[in-house]
């Protein structure tokens, strides 16, 4: 006999949203870092309603936000076990895998130019920029060189990315995914090993006018292993994906995914998808947290978007169903008060509710990410890849 209690899993991921250093922060230079903590600290106003029906302000003390006498569900910090403090090892450890080795990567100092000496020797282009950038910024700095003199722009962020610009009308769509082709074979190799080699794709003729365009293509590593993902897909479940799920795993154990033009836009595809009929697990990443807010260190953009979050997440609560269960993480800290632009070494929130629950409260903190990957297997009976880590909270959501 099945156990399977829920039906459909709706898991959200609030992309860098941190609750606390991790005990070995320092090493990573994140001492006393603090996403949500000191973005309440830091801004006047903040309502986060539906948020806080969840638990939030139990989890965690929040200036503006009271913790309630009985929140809707459970609630607890998760410890990162992996090494690093990226988007993908967040990721790949939420659905089972232990990442010891963290991805490369070249914030500091750019890419080595034995790497570019050969990127450009094989695409036959020169290459300008070569440093850590936000995507606009190095538009707005070299695409006018770029469209006179056909020279390429790579650049990188806080992120383990390797990004290559061109101009849709003057590089061309397909000479820049050839290009970013023959970077992720070079990045292939360990002491150059990016998670990501990005395509960036741009539309305008002059500075005040460069666009980025929805051309954007990722070339992503494959999961170092098979996933809860994958053992769901095998099991014959759904696994639908929103936002940059897909790029995470590489298409690996999906059976349909999203592309999202934003985190509302996330949400407002997550909304759709709860108003289907489906049998499996629904997997969201809303990325403008991180990418936005935290590396950009605002402050008052990433409370905005948390509002933004939690007024969609009112109408996503409103559909969910009986024999339903939502899970609320996060894949890594980017606090937008700390230094740099880099994300930041954190415990994530694990949030957890179903319409059926009769009990609610705080669980204990739990040493890995995987938590969320062996929850959802156990429910839908479906046993976790070998080699995979993470127990299950399932039979404590009563």
């Amino acid at each position: 006999m099945s156990k399977k209690k829920y039906n459909r899993i709706f898991t959200i991921v609030i992309d860098s949203l941190g609750v606390g250093a991790l005990n070995d922060a320092p090493a990573y230079g994140d001492s006393g870092t603090d996403t949500l903590g000191h973005i309440s600290q830091n801004v006047d106003a903040f309502q986060i309603p539906n948020l806080q029906k969840l638990g939030m302000a139990n989890l965690h003390p929040l200036k503006q936000v009271s913790p309630i006498d009985r929140p809707m569900g459970y609630y607890t910090k998760l410890r990162e076990a992996s090494t690093g403090k990226d988007t993908m090892t967040g990721h790949w450890e939420m659905m089972g895998l232990h990442i010891t080795k963290p991805f490369k990567t070249f914030t500091e100092n750019g890419f080595p130019q034995e790497l570019l000496d050969e990127l450009s020797k094989r695409t036959g282009r020169v290459i300008i920029g070569n440093k850590s950038a936000s995507g606009t910024e190095i538009l707005e700095e070299l695409a006018e060189e770029e469209i006179a003199t056909g020279h390429m722009i790579v650049y990188t962020s806080a992120d383990s990315v390797l990004q290559i610009c061109g101009n849709e009308e003057t590089f061309g769509l397909e000479e820049l995914y050839r290009c970013c082709e023959i970077a992720r074979e070079i990045t292939m190799k360990d002491e150059w090993k990016v998670g990501r080699v990005i395509a960036r794709p741009y539309v305008g003729k002059k500075k005040g006018e460069f666009a980025r365009t929805s051309n954007r293509h990722d070339y992503a590593l494959k999961p170092y292993g098979k996933t809860a993902l994958d053992a769901l897909k095998a099991a014959g479940y759904d696994v639908i994906s929103v936002g940059k799920i897909y790029d995470i795993f590489d298409g690996e154990g999906l059976t349909e995914s999203n592309k999202s033009k934003s985190s509302v836009h996330g949400m407002e595809q997550t909304i759709e998808i709860a108003k289907r009929d489906f049998n499996g697990l629904c997997y969201v990443n809303l990325v403008d947290f991180d990418a936005l807010w935290g590396h950009r260190r605002n402050v008052a953009g990433y409370a905005a978007e948390l509002e933004r979050f939690d007024a969609k997440l009112g109408e996503l609560l409103k559909l969910m169903k009986e024999d339903d269960l939502l899970l609320i993480t996060a894949d890594h800290g980017n606090d937008p008060t700390h230094t740099g632009t880099d994300h930041t070494r954190e415990m994530v929130p694990f949030l957890v509710y179903s319409p059926s629950m009769q009990e609610c409260g705080r669980l204990e903190d739990m040493d890995t990410f995987a938590v969320v990957g062996a929850t959802i297997a156990d429910n839908f009976d479906v046993k976790m890849p070998e080699g995979t880590i993470g127990n299950s909270v399932l039979d404590r959501l009563v």
